[in-house]
């Protein structure tokens, strides 16, 4: 009897073992992929994919204090004048537009994100829409929002009870007697 030979299985090893050579650039098969989802995603919910009229999410971070919510946006090479912001009861909405530059020369690869932006929040409690505040330094969006009075965080003060009574009614209250009048002499000359 005669055994099979291995030596197919010694091919694929050695095969395995050689580094693969891309026949295509990877970016370019991602950008294919992205293009063929968007495709995808267009004839599902319907419309057609205008150049320049879809809209990115910048990063933002969200903090919450005792007094108000705090956001941060980055948008770095944005003008002030580019951004809307607006509040609708507990909707914070910021958008804009960051517009392409004009360039001498062939653009060999761009990296930055042009276009509309939109970011939305719905923050978790009643804010006070006539306090919020906005601020622009160093490409980064600073939204102050300051919470309604009835959002508040109000502390209560703890009094020690004796049998149903409170302490306070317990202690003798002083009395507050009238202030003395000065008496002028009465007298004539």
């Amino acid at each position: 009897m005669s055994t099979p030979a291995r030596r197919q299985q010694q091919q694929r090893q050695g095969a395995m073992d050689r580094p693969r050579v891309w026949a295509r650039n990877p970016l370019a098969e991602f950008d294919d992929l992205l293009n063929q989802m968007g495709g995808l995603l267009e004839s599902t919910v319907g419309g057609a994919a205008t150049p320049g009229l879809a809209t990115w999410t910048p990063a933002a971070d969200v903090t919450e204090g005792d007094e108000a919510y705090h956001v941060e946006l980055e948008l770095p090479g944005v003008k002030c004048q580019d951004i809307d912001l607006e509040v609708n009861g507990q909707e914070l909405t910021v958008t804009g537009e960051i517009k392409e530059r004009e360039r001498k020369g062939v653009l060999r690869r761009g990296g930055r994100r042009t276009g509309r932006f939109e970011y939305r929040l719905l923050l978790p409690s009643e804010v006070n829409t006539e306090g919020v505040k906005a601020a622009m330094s160093e490409g980064v969006l600073t939204i102050t929002v300051p919470k309604a009075e009835a959002a508040k965080p109000r502390h209560i003060e703890i009094t020690e009870s004796v049998q149903g009574e409170s302490r306070r009614q317990q202690e003798p209250q002083q009395e507050q007697q009238p202030p003395q009048q000065s008496r002028q002499p009465q007298g004539g000359p």
